[in-house]
């Protein structure tokens, strides 16, 4: 319902008192004004932003003034001239206590505001008081499938940040939304919206409740573009075991693998060219994903991608069987996805089982494989002909499979024995001992800048010397005897660490470009919220703004205070940011 507005000097005199009564706290006025005042003016909203008593306690957190004004009549429906209602104001700022009480009262889930929103787009936020919200929320008769008046679906939305929400997308899943819904503007789906971010629970979700693998957006791209353009190698697993299409080309005419050998991300680049994706095929740019690689030094991949193309031509010429058919691929991704179903329908058996009951479980668990080839497996592992199947066998993928395409052949290799230099080291030249560099595991916001000036390294430590670098030289050696080559590192290096948002304000693309394409997120957000993207609008860095937007930076984001990109641009008065930043879909009316 929308409040009352107060028209004439009295009412508004008598409805701003009200208010003011209630930020003050002061009870027995409040009864006072409701008891003596115009008729129903606990309902009345003042005219300038339409607010009521209720908005005010709800964004106050005052549950006891709340609780009150129910008693008092004040209706929890009541909506500003923004259509928001009180508990809409409450989930914005995560009151879950006020949330719930009004909740008790009665508050109708399924009002929207005047841009067609719902309460569900106020409770997408990361911290648990947010999550509290959502389950209230989610209690009532709320719409999961809503969908604002600009087109943009609240499933999706919360897709969209599943970095910091995916508990809250699979809690919205769960309840009915639809896992195939459509941004209208952009065409993604929420599946392209997690492998995106990596939220690999969430996209196990999705796909079991039947979202399409295969869904493309407006410019061709794929579910799988988007995990191989971060490297996250156990998405795009996933996303062949439920039957997706990894050699998809994008109206640019680039493949995953062509994202994949972008970033260097050696096993995303053997999978998907393993898993049907031509290792041959050129861009619009004329580049082939070895050139590619090669273009950004990564060896390995290379290396990888090379091996690819001998095995793809040589699959590709008439009379060459390839050994490794499409279908046993996906379905032994399928099976090590579906183990633990599969193991309870096989109830346990871990020697083997009937020919005939291994065949009926695949095929009442749904195995994306026809009747024909699972008689060829069937009889792979049974050649002998004694009706039994031995399950392990089975999910290892070797009786039907060669050894370089299965699972187990991505796993860490093991290590080699101890050389003559020593234990655990490894042997250099004349016997002397290499020790192993230590590994070095730090969050993921943080690179590393050597300090000889060479090429960056991700995740380790910089050095800063104390020493005097002009205490010794070759003119004018040390004083004290040497006994052996230690001694010359007397003074141990400081450890430094380099906040990835430090890098954006000094600029320092080569250690971002290496720090994104070692998975980092490119919306990595630091202890008070804020992105990347965030940081380049404040500092009034254009090019590096750019370069975010360009690795598709959320423009959404929030930090602690709400505030987007825009604001930060806004408050530092960059028109250049601004434009760009409109241009790449921030919301003009967005409030903190």
């Amino acid at each position: 319902m929308r409040g009352v507005v107060a028209e004439g000097r009295l009412e508004e005199l008598q409805v701003c008192k009200l208010l003011q009564c209630v930020h003050e706290g002061n009870k027995p006025q409040v009864e006072k004004l409701v008891r003596l005042g115009v008729a129903d003016l606990i309902n009345m909203v003042e005219p300038r932003e339409g607010e009521g008593v209720l908005h005010l306690a709800s964004v106050a957190n005052d549950l006891d003034m709340a609780g009150f004004l129910l008693a008092q009549g004040a209706h929890p429906d009541m909506q500003d001239k923004r259509g928001r209602t009180p508990v809409m104001r409450a989930a914005e700022l995560g009151h879950d206590g006020m949330v719930a009480l009004l909740a008790e009262h009665g508050a109708d889930m399924s009002v929207v505001d005047s841009e067609g929103r719902g309460i569900l787009f106020y409770c997408i936020s990361p911290t648990k008081r947010h999550m509290r919200c959502l389950q209230v929320a989610l209690d009532g008769m709320v719409d999961v499938n809503n969908v604002s008046a600009t087109g943009q679906p609240v499933f999706l939305l919360a897709c969209e940040l599943a970095q910091d929400c995916a508990s809250m997308c699979i809690s919205i899943l769960e309840k009915g939304a639809d896992p195939n819904v459509a941004n209208k503007a952009t065409g993604r789906t929420p599946l392209m919206e997690a492998a995106r971010v990596g939220a690999l629970k969430l996209v196990r979700a999705i796909l079991r409740k039947g979202g399409n693998a295969n869904a493309l957006d407006k410019k061709r791209t794929h579910a799988a573009h988007f995990a191989a353009e971060s490297g996250f190698f156990e998405v795009i697993r996933v996303l062949s075991a439920y039957s997706a299409d990894l050699g998809v080309v994008t109206t640019e005419g680039n493949t995953p693998l062509h994202y994949a050998a972008c970033g260097g991300f050696t096993d995303c680049c053997r999978f998907i060219a393993q898993r049907g994706c031509n290792p041959k095929l050129k861009n619009q740019e004329g580049l082939t994903p070895r050139q590619i690689a090669k273009d950004g030094g990564h060896k390995a991949v290379v290396k990888e991608l090379r091996k690819a193309e001998r095995l793809h031509g040589k699959y590709s010429r008439a009379g060459v069987v390839n050994p490794n058919q499409p279908w046993a691929l996906t379905l032994h991704d399928w099976s090590l996805e579906h183990e633990a179903g599969l193991r309870a329908a096989f109830e346990g058996a871990t020697a083997g089982v009937t020919s005939e009951t291994f065949a009926s479980v695949l095929r009442d668990q749904g195995a994306p494989v026809d009747a024909e080839n699972l008689q060829k497996v069937v009889l792979a592992h049974d050649k002998r002909r004694e009706g039994w199947v031995n399950v392990d066998e089975f999910f290892k993928g070797l009786r039907f499979l060669q050894k370089a395409f299965v699972m187990a052949s991505y796993g860490p290799k093991k290590k080699k024995a101890a050389g003559k230099g020593g234990k655990g080291g490894k042997a250099g030249k004349k016997g002397k001992s290499v020790l192993p560099m230590p590994i070095c595991t730090m969050p993921p916001e943080l690179i590393y800048r050597r300090p000889d000036g060479g090429p960056p390294r991700f995740m380790i430590e910089s050095y800063q010397h104390h020493s005097d670098p002009g205490r010794w030289d070759r003119d004018h050696p040390p004083q004290h005897p040497i006994e052996d080559d230690s001694a010359w590192y007397i003074d141990e290096p400081q450890r430094i660490y380099v906040n990835i948002n430090h890098c954006v304000k000094t600029g320092e693309l080569p250690s971002l470009r290496l720090a994104f394409s070692q998975q980092v997120p490119v919306d990595v957000k630091d202890r008070f919220y804020k992105t990347p993207l965030m940081t380049a609008c404040a500092s009034a860095n254009y090019e590096m703004a750019r370069f975010l937007i360009g690795l598709g930076a959320n423009v959404n984001a929030r930090d602690q205070f709400n505030w987007t990109p825009l604001h930060h641009a806004c408050h530092a008065g960059q028109v250049e940011i601004i434009d760009l930043l409109v241009q790449a879909g921030a919301p003009l009316d967005a409030r903190p």
